[in-house]
This record gives C-alpha cells, sequence and structure tokens, in this order.
C-alpha cells in the first residue's frame, strides 16, 4: 500500500513548485522503468506485510529507499494499492531534509536496480533460482519450447513468483500452479487473482499426499526445475503419473551433466545434476515412453563450468545474466549448432 499526497481531496499546504515538480519527475521516470502507474514514488508512506518487506533487500539509505523499494516491488509482482494521505509539507526552515543531490541519486537508483535483479535476501535455493533465470527472455525461449507439449490441463509442480506460468496459462481450461513456499504462495495468489482459468494450489512434491488434493487428472504435469532439489526424484515422478489422464504427459526441465555440479549448484541448493540417460531410465522406471529430448542454453555451460568448476563462485553477476537476457535472442538461433552439451536438459514423456 502506498500513500500519495497527490490523490487527496482535503485542502493542503501549498508546496513549493520546483520542489513538487521534481517529485513528480522521479515518479514520472520510475514509472517508465518499473511500468507502474503511481502518482507519488517518494512517498515515505508505504505498507507490506512483514514476511514480504523481510525478504526484499535494502542496499539505499536516505531517500533512495523509495525508488529501490518501488522498482522491487515492481519485479516482484506485488499488488500495489495507493490511497490519499494527510499530508502538511515542511518548509526547509521547519526541517526538510531533501536537496538537488537527492533528486540526482534517486534517478541513478532507478537505473541501478532497473538493470539489476536484486530481489531476494541472502537468496536460498529456489529463491535465488528467480534471480538467475528470472530474465525475461530467456523464460519466453523456454516457454517457447515447452508450449506445443501442453495439453488442455496443466499442473505445474514448483511454480514460484509465476514466471512460467505467467506465459503459458493462455488458452488452457485450467492451470494449477503448486508451490510449497508460503512467500511464493502469496506471489502466485496476487498475481492470479483474478485469473479464472488459473488456480494456485499448496503442493509440497517430496509429499505424495499433497497430490490428492492437486484435482485432475491433467493433460499435462510441468516439472521446470523442480527434480534437481527433491529428496527422490522417482517419487515425484510416481506422483505425478497418478495425477494424469491416460496417455498424458509429463514434461521435465532438469539441469544437465554431474560433473558441471560445483559451487553455483550448492548454493542454489540442487542435490544433483542429471545426465540425458538417468533423466531417461528414471522415466521409463515408472511407465513413462519418453518421445523428445532438448537440450537448452548450450551458451550458459561454459559460463557454468567457469564459475562452479574453476572459479568456485556462489553467484554469476548480475550484469552479466542481464547482458545474455538483452542477447537470447541470438543465442537461441545458434543453440543446436553449439557442439557440446546444454546447461538444462528438457523431457516429454507420455505415460503409456
Amino acid at each position: 500500500m502506498f500513500g500519495s499526497r497527490y490523490l487527496v481531496d482535503e485542502q493542503t499546504r501549498v508546496l513549493p513548485f520546483w520542489h513538487s515538480m521534481i517529485n513528480k519527475y522521479l515518479t514520472l521516470l520510475s514509472n517508465m522503468f518499473c511500468n507502474l502507474n503511481l502518482t507519488d514514488m517518494e512517498t515515505c508512506y508505504k505498507v507490506f506485510r512483514t514476511d514480504l518487506l523481510k525478504s526484499i533487500p535494502i542496499r539505499s539509505d536516505r531517500f533512495g529507499f523509495e525508488p529501490e523499494i518501488t522498482m522491487k516491488a515492481a519485479k516482484r509482482k506485488l499488488r500495489i494499492y495507493e490511497v490519499p494521505i494527510s499530508y502538511h509539507g515542511r518548509t526547509y526552515e521547519e526541517g526538510k531534509k531533501i536537496g538537488w543531490k537527492d533528486g540526482v541519486k534517486a534517478l541513478g537508483v532507478i537505473l541501478h536496480f532497473w538493470l539489476i535483479d536484486d530481489l531476494y535476501v541472502e537468496p536460498y535455493g529456489r529463491a535465488f533460482l528467480n534471480n538467475l533465470t528470472g530474465t525475461p527472455q530467456y523464460l519466453s525461449w523456454l516457454a517457447r519450447v515447452l508450449r506445443p507439449h501442453l495439453g488442455d490441463t496443466v499442473l505445474e509442480l514448483g511454480a514460484g513468483i509465476g514466471n512460467i506460468a505467467g506465459r503459458l496459462m493462455g488458452r488452457r481450461l485450467q492451470y494449477v500452479a503448486a508451490e510449497k513456499d508460503p512467500l511464493y504462495l502469496h506471489a502466485l495468489r496476487n498475481r492470479f487473482l483474478r485469473t479464472p482459468n488459473v488456480s494456485v494450489l499448496q503442493l509440497d512434491p517430496d509429499r505424495p499426499e499433497d497430490f490428492e488434493n492437486a484435482g485432475g487428472p491433467f493433460d499435462t504435469v510441468l516439472c521446470v526445475n523442480v527434480l534437481e532439489y527433491a529428496a527422490d526424484p522417482g517419487t515425484v515422478i510416481e506422483s505425478a503419473a497418478r495425477v494424469l489422464n491416460p496417455g498424458g504427459c509429463i514434461i521435465v526441465l532438469a539441469p544437465q551433466s554431474p560433473a558441471l555440479f560445483g559451487s553455483l549448484d550448492r548454493t542454489l541448493g540442487h542435490r544433483r545434476r542429471f545426465s540425458r540417460g538417468e533423466l531417461r531410465a528414471l522415466l521409463d522406471k515408472h511407465d513413462f515412453a519418453v518421445q523428445r529430448i532438448y537440450q537448452l542454453n548450450k551458451i550458459g555451460t561454459p559460463g557454468w563450468w567457469l564459475y562452479g568448476k574453476v572459479l568456485r563462485r556462489k553467484h554469476i553477476s548480475k550484469v552479466m545474466l542481464k547482458i545474455f537476457d538483452k542477447t537470447v535472442w541470438f543465442w537461441r538461433r545458434v543453440d543446436s549448432l553449439m557442439p557440446w552439451p546444454g546447461l538444462s536438459l528438457i523431457v516429454v514423456a507420455k505415460r503409456e
């Protein structure tokens, strides 16, 4: 909830012209970069759910806090409302602190956090994964590969904050976004609040009993970045099979090449990476017939090896991720020409 000094219906104290214009100009710039329609970005009146606010890292002090939290709330897809506030502005003689330098700093903060996705405190597991792969062009590439294999009814396991669901839900008769993390469940319910064909479900893929409440049966179970975290991937596959229609499909995306397992995987909370043969054998064991296998993101393999195995870094530079995302249009066109394995495997398998 954001307060606004410019939505007030009652009488207000007249403010200095240039101060008001700079305030509105910064709000306009913030709106342009974060795609919101706020009337007062620099207001200090902001109300958050405690668990959400604690999950957002704050890097700025003074007046840089306002554009930073606004940009991060926009990127996290939080549902924002504005309400009028009662405001009695001060003059500089009365103690006003903001100056032109703060305006310049605020502009720098807007640009910085537009470029850099710094959305979670001390990212843990799949929260870090949203920083890592929550890049729009990469996600659109992934959705382009997945979309032709989806049926009319879809259960997505580990839906996260809805990056995949938001791209695949269209024209589905029923799309169930399932997640176990309370923070992500809140984000999903916000995002799909008024989307009639999308329902949000609390489901832990490691708990077979949770699948009893999943509904269905479904034409497709989507399992993107789930098996590498599972205590027993076979149990997840078996549970997914129970909620599929006869002849239904499971689509699995998982990290490829056990030899690449390193510090980045440990930071993400991965328990494993898969070889092509291992993933096929896992699906065969649970009566799935593999239809198609894709290798995705070959350009990411050398970088993952360098950062995770050679340099033993825990994070990949956010600037490098942004550069990668802006050049995805090129990499997806030449992906099949590269001779080494892709960073990820996508397997489409039909329930026999």
